[in-house]
């Protein structure tokens, strides 16, 4: 396998393109051939020009730049497998735990599916961790986009006129969003506090800079993956009221609680919400999976009756395509670099890899990946 195609993102909102100019020129020089969809780049700075003269081909429609191709990749899951050849290998996101009718259309079509969420989080696949790579710029972009909706200034200012005390940030969820919305929050000068379940992560909050909110909750600890464990209904009634008395003196508050696979838990309610300060910004970042704050909104921000801002902040990374367009881009290059036979010159699909066997979810007409069997 050497034929990949780039597709064009079809959801008007994406920004990102999967393949940058600079990556492709690197595969090519490998031994890869390159189809990149025309457009595919362009709301993310990268012209159809850069792609040829990276060497690349392009090709009018993702429909028409199937044909031949061995390798497809794209950024969001497609509405259905139609068209792609029998036997690529697709990577894209896949949603796998809700999109059961997508896997079971790639099982049919003989399409090897990969989903990106399903890298394994190790230490040897972290340069191909895309959740990683774009959480890490969304929590960058949280903090920013609240820093301009609130009407103070974040640093602490002394002038002639009085001295400005310091905005106060929470942030909820220490996962790799939290730690860059910490640290973020901390460059432009603000009082951090943050929490997260995992008793583990106080080190790495206290390292930014920023002060650790202990809650006792009893026995805590994390998934395979890295992800916080699920709480009991008395853990959750006993974290929301002490998360409750920080967000009261909070300026911006922060939640990054998005479960892989689950729905989002919910952590602050109306009635925190009405405890807190009138100008308040607090922005969910898993308003796509159920959310994390009563009242949010895919898409669109609200507005509390006692003047609290919610805002959306979903997929953030979307507001900076240059960057996160380059890191995508070096995730899938990892990808493909690290199943490329250097002899034969081609991917190869590798089970034995603990990576490729964490991701792959369809390969010979039907659905391999034991935790999606049976769908």
């Amino acid at each position: 396998m050497k034929k990949i195609l780039v597709c064009r993102e079809t959801d008007e909102r994406e920004t990102r393109v999967s393949l940058i100019p600079d990556d492709i020129k690197r595969l090519i020089s490998m031994g890869y051939e390159v189809k990149v969809t025309r457009g595919a780049g362009e709301k993310s700075g990268f012209n159809d020009e850069a792609y040829e003269k990276a060497g690349a081909v392009l090709v009018s429609s993702n429909e028409a730049g199937y044909e031949g191709s061995e390798i497809i990749l794209r950024i969001m899951k497609p509405e259905s497998a139609a068209g792609i050849p029998s036997g690529a290998l697709h990577l894209s996101y896949l949603d796998p735990f809700n999109e059961k009718e997508l896997l079971n259309d790639f099982a049919k079509s003989c399409v090897q599916a990969v989903s990106l969420e399903m890298i394994p989080r190790t230490t040897l696949a972290q340069k191909m961790d895309v959740q990683s790579s774009q959480t890490s710029l969304a929590g960058y972009t949280a903090v920013v986009n609240a820093a301009a909706k609130l009407p103070k200034i974040l640093p602490m200012m002394v002038t002639p006129s009085g001295t400005i005390q310091p905005a106060r940030v929470f942030i909820i969820g220490v996962g790799v969003a939290g730690l860059q919305a910490i640290a973020t929050a901390k460059r432009l000068g603000a009082r951090v506090d943050a929490f997260d379940t995992r008793p583990v992560v106080e080190e790495q909050v206290k390292s930014l800079g920023a002060s650790f909110v202990k809650i006792d909750l009893g026995e805590m600890g994390q998934t395979d993956q890295g992800y916080a464990k699920e709480l009991t209904p008395e853990q959750i009634a006993k974290q929301q009221e002490a998360q409750a008395k920080v967000c009261e003196r909070s300026d911006i508050v922060i939640t990054t609680a998005k479960v892989f696979g689950r729905k989002a838990p919910r952590l602050i309610g109306k009635d925190v919400l009405d405890r807190m300060k009138k100008g308040a910004i607090v922005v969910d970042m898993a308003v796509s999976t159920g959310g994390n704050v009563e009242g949010s909104k895919l898409f669109e921000d609200v507005v509390t009756e006692n003047g609290v801002t919610i805002m959306c902040g979903d997929m953030l990374e979307r507001q900076v395509p240059y960057d996160a367009s380059k890191m995508l881009s070096g995730n899938f290059y990892a990808f493909l670099t690290h199943f490329y036979n250097k002899e034969s010159k081609e991917l190869v699909v590798n089970l034995e890899d603990e990576i490729m066997r964490g991701c792959l979810l369809t390969q010979g007409g039907k659905i391999i990946h034991e935790r999606f069997k049976g769908q």
